[in-house]
């Protein structure tokens, strides 16, 4: 899963590699929590793609409550589009979220280790996610997402069985294209990406 994760890449960095025509500046992140504004990266409407911030936890459009229902953070990519919480964005709405790295809890022994995981290269992490609009009665709309796993690649296994859906930059346009793309066009997208190389590394438990 990914509970936690980073953004310091440059805003310039992100913006060269969707070629975005506009995108606010933001601070460095280290510390990402759930419900808290994620950067994600979208089909745009006047250019190809478009940068929009939503809140991290997908609340699915037929929700009543959001205080009743459970906060969404991760969607398991292999089952997204067939579960109802995740159908609808799965087919009309996937995301990229861009990161540095995330954090995963090793469990041994009683015992959480901590890992910062990140590229061995140093690039950013394009993670696949889902967006959803909640409306409330009065009309009011949050724009929301979740993270997408699939099962850990071989060099990740030791820390956690699942990981972030990981995609390569040549894989974007695909992934975004909803209109012509449905999710049995993609099922590769969401295998492990064994070529990557990355590397975890040991933390203090503060992180959490």
């Amino acid at each position: 899963m990914c509970g936690r994760f980073a953004l310091t890449s440059p805003p310039e960095e992100i913006k060269g590699i969707f070629n975005l025509d506009q995108m606010s500046a933001f601070p460095p992140r280290y510390n990402i929590a759930p419900t808290q504004p994620i950067l994600t990266i979208g089909a745009g409407v006047k250019s190809q793609f478009e940068a929009r911030l939503v809140r991290w936890g997908l609340v699915p459009s037929w929700v009543k409550d959001p205080n009743d229902f459970s906060l969404l953070v991760n969607a398991r990519a292999e089952s997204a589009h067939e579960k109802p919480s995740f159908r609808n964005a799965m087919r009309h709405a996937r995301v990229i979220i861009p990161a540095s790295g995330w954090y995963e809890w090793h469990r041994s022994e009683g015992q959480k280790q901590p890992y910062h995981i990140r590229l061995k290269s140093g690039e950013p992490i394009l993670m696949g996610g889902l967006m959803e609009t909640w409306a409330d009665a009065g009309g009011s709309e949050v724009d929301t997402g979740c993270v997408l796993t699939t099962p850990s690649n071989a060099s990740l296994k030791h820390v956690h069985h699942r990981m972030p859906v990981i995609l390569r930059p040549q894989d974007v346009e695909r992934w975004l294209d909803c209109k012509t793309l449905e999710p049995r066009h993609i099922t590769d997208l969401i295998e492990p990406q064994n070529q990557l190389e990355f590397e975890a590394i040991t933390i203090n438990d503060q992180v959490n």
